[in-house]
């Protein structure tokens, strides 16, 4: 076999150094071991291993072994300045099957960075949903719903199950309120405000420490809450600049909170109290969401991702404008 010299000197000083680092990196011996063997001073196999690196005869990377792109979460994670990212390496190849691969992902960062010290928000998404599902274990934290129920044709989930479900893995308290997302009127909401389940969960709220959500373009299909308001409001909120919600807030393409009718109806997690919570983790999914999820980190609302390869690549070339 043709070795090519890389630069660590000729070819019996290239099989030395190629020696050297076989010994040290493949077969585990130690600076002191190869010494011994080849008749060198610590300083020389030092050197050599020095050499082996510099000249490209040995090559680390830093991978996983799983569907976590860890460059490319460090990357995201840095250029928005967040504090945990989840990148995935998972295929574009349908919502739901993107919807269980970040869910999975999401479990496992949860599980992983909650204490029993903490206290859990969730917030209502199909991909907070998911990550439910895919929840195998976690501390025992009491749970606390932070946005009502939205009613979806043909869906069988909703915000209480979600925390039901979440607090049951968890073995800590369930705090959950039967009540719509939105109601017809201001007037209708405050008065479900101050029904006693709904005020218990409400009153927990300033002390959540962490908290999982959904990110929505305000778009077709990229927002539950989009599509399950009128045409007429729907235009209206996007002539004001309404550009993503999260749980229900709605903000524009700087992060600014848009006041509206809608806000009035919402049973749910208010801006103020959103920023408030120390972590806000979005699981994310869909190239279409880009400017809503930068509107989201912008907002202060949202300062943790779980997301996939693409997104996070549309993410960083639109930051990087």
């Amino acid at each position: 076999m043709a070795t090519t010299n890389t630069g660590a000197g000729g070819p019996a000083q290239l099989v030395l150094t190629a020696s050297v680092a076989r010994r040290y990196y493949l077969d585990g011996r130690s600076k002191v071991e190869i010494a011994e063997e080849f008749a060198l001073s610590r300083f020389k196999v030092a050197r050599l291993l020095e050499d082996a690196r510099s000249s490209g005869l040995v090559r680390i990377e830093i991978g996983h072994p799983g569907t976590v792109d860890v460059e490319l979460s460090a990357r995201l994670m840095e250029k928005l300045g967040l504090t945990h990212c989840v990148v995935t390496d998972t295929p574009d190849d349908h919502p739901a099957s993107l919807r269980e691969h970040l869910g999975v992902a999401a479990a496992e960062l949860l599980s992983e960075v909650i204490t029993p010290d903490d206290v859990l928000g969730l917030a209502w998404a199909r991909s907070v949903s998911a990550m439910a599902t895919a929840l195998q274990h976690m501390a025992p934290v009491p749970v606390v719903q932070l946005t009502g129920a939205l009613a979806r044709p043909g869906a069988d989930d909703s915000s209480i199950e979600l925390v039901r479900d979440v607090a049951r893995t968890s073995g800590g308290p369930a705090y959950f309120f039967y009540a719509p997302m939105a109601v017809p009127d201001a007037a209708t909401a405050r008065a479900l405000r101050q029904q006693p389940e709904v005020a218990r969960a409400f009153s927990l709220i300033g002390s959540v420490t962490k908290a999982v959500a959904g990110v929505g373009a305000w778009a077709p299909e990229q927002s539950t809450l989009f599509d399950s308001t009128s045409e007429a409001e729907r235009a209206e909120l996007a002539s004001r600049g309404v550009c993503a919600e999260v749980s229900g807030v709605l903000i524009d393409i700087e992060g600014n909170t848009v006041p509206a009718g809608l806000t009035e109806r919402m049973i749910g997690i208010t801006a103020a109290q959103m920023r408030a919570v120390p972590e806000v983790i979005g699981i994310v999914y869909g190239t279409g969401k880009t400017l809503a999820v930068l509107a989201a980190v912008r907002s202060g609302m949202v300062n943790s991702l779980v997301t996939h390869s693409t997104l996070a690549e549309a993410l960083i070339a639109e930051a990087e404008r």
